[in-house]
């Protein structure tokens, strides 16, 4: 989950209520729709219940081959978790799930079958824990080399990457049909809810290189919308709640890839906004070293995203950093900054999945 980094000051001025702790109206769970799909022959099912306030990790697919791996996580509900968020679909394009039902991702070689999805659900359901699956989108190697005419090109012809990495093109609706189908087949496993990342267009590399196969007109901004309305028309009868992550300065202001919080909001349950102060450039808020200051840093662009979701029904949980070094103290700034903002909780990542002791304990 690599997140933009754009420098720049920028002059706000720091709401005292979100930075005091005075209260204000948390967000609460989006409406449903009852839209009718293929996927619901069968009746619609209900969400599986929140936890009252959401404290998970990011969990990486190879680790649930692991004897036990998957223990240790969850006796981190000992110390306070209440959800776990395991990779689905990851960077490389692969895929977690011992047999989804998906012929193009057998076709290109996504399917590695880490772990068996009924059996993670059961056991992660068992512990009393909300199981929160990820697929990352557009950014996807294997899909690119194994089906180049879905991929973003370049002017010469082969086929764009990013860091090494191909993509997929947002444009396509067949790879909006293949990332939906891998998310079906985790919803059918019994994960509660789907979250969607690099759900947006291309942020680093040659940008001028980039060529669409298949284009429409519509903004950058709307297409991904439309990508979010029909993963959420597929998805909401089948019981899962559908989020996305966006980048920490989605809300501050247009990053040119499609990341719009209100026009997604429509669409989904809730927003994970990726505020790792490492991530910020000098002078973003008008500090001169974010990262030396997490909790300011979270709070400022947590204020940018209630703004900006303000009247709508769409939580917002941040992705909060525990990495490069972060003591507890930097962690646990980062998980007031959230709790001040009445956020509906928190998660915690690390790209290696190893979690500071005592961050996620309770209020």
């Amino acid at each position: 989950m690599v997140v933009l980094v754009l420098g720049g000051t920028v002059a706000l001025v720091l709401n005292a209520r979100l930075i005091s702790g005075d209260d204000e109206t948390p967000p609460q769970p989006a409406a449903t729709s009852s839209s009718a799909t293929a996927e619901t022959a069968m009746s619609a099912s209900e969400p599986s219940r929140l936890p009252a306030e959401i404290r998970g990790v990011h969990v990486t697919m190879p680790l649930m081959t692991i004897d036990g791996k998957l223990d240790e996580y969850l006796a981190l509900a000992d110390e306070g978790m209440t959800a776990i968020q395991l990779d689905v679909k990851d960077e490389n394009g692969e895929i977690g799930l011992s047999s989804p039902n998906v012929p193009l991702a057998r076709k290109v070689g996504a399917v590695q079958g880490y772990y068996n999805g009924s059996a993670v659900a059961r056991q992660v359901h068992g512990a009393g824990l909300y199981l929160i699956g990820r697929i990352v989108v557009f950014e996807d190697p294997r899909l690119a080399a194994g089906s180049p005419e879905l991929a973003i090109q370049s002017r010469d012809g082969g086929i764009w990457n990013s860091q090494g990495l191909g993509w997929a093109n947002p444009y396509d609706e067949r790879v909006w049909e293949y990332n939906v189908d891998i998310a079906v087949a985790a919803a059918r496993a019994g994960f509660d809810e789907i979250m969607f990342d690099y759900m947006r267009f291309p942020s680093d590399g040659d940008l001028a290189d980039i060529v669409y196969p298949v284009r429409t007109n519509e903004p950058k901004w709307r297409v991904i919308a439309s990508f979010a309305e029909y993963a959420r028309e597929r998805l909401e009868p089948l019981g899962v709640r559908v989020s996305a992550a966006v980048f920490g300065l989605a809300a501050t202001r247009d990053l040119g890839i499609g990341q719009r919080p209100r026009a997604l909001a429509k669409h989904l349950d809730t927003i994970y906004p990726m505020v790792y102060p490492s991530h910020y450039g000098s002078g973003e808020y008008n500090l001169a070293d974010p990262s030396s200051q997490p909790g300011v840093t979270v709070s400022y662009s947590l204020l940018d995203f209630k703004r900006e979701l303000d009247g709508t029904t769409t939580r917002i949980v941040p992705w909060l950093q525990d990495f490069y070094g972060y003591t507890l103290e930097q962690v646990a700034l980062q998980v007031d900054a959230a709790r001040r903002a009445r956020t509906a909780g928190y998660l915690l990542w690390n790209p290696n999945s190893v979690y500071t002791a005592g961050a996620l304990a309770p209020r």
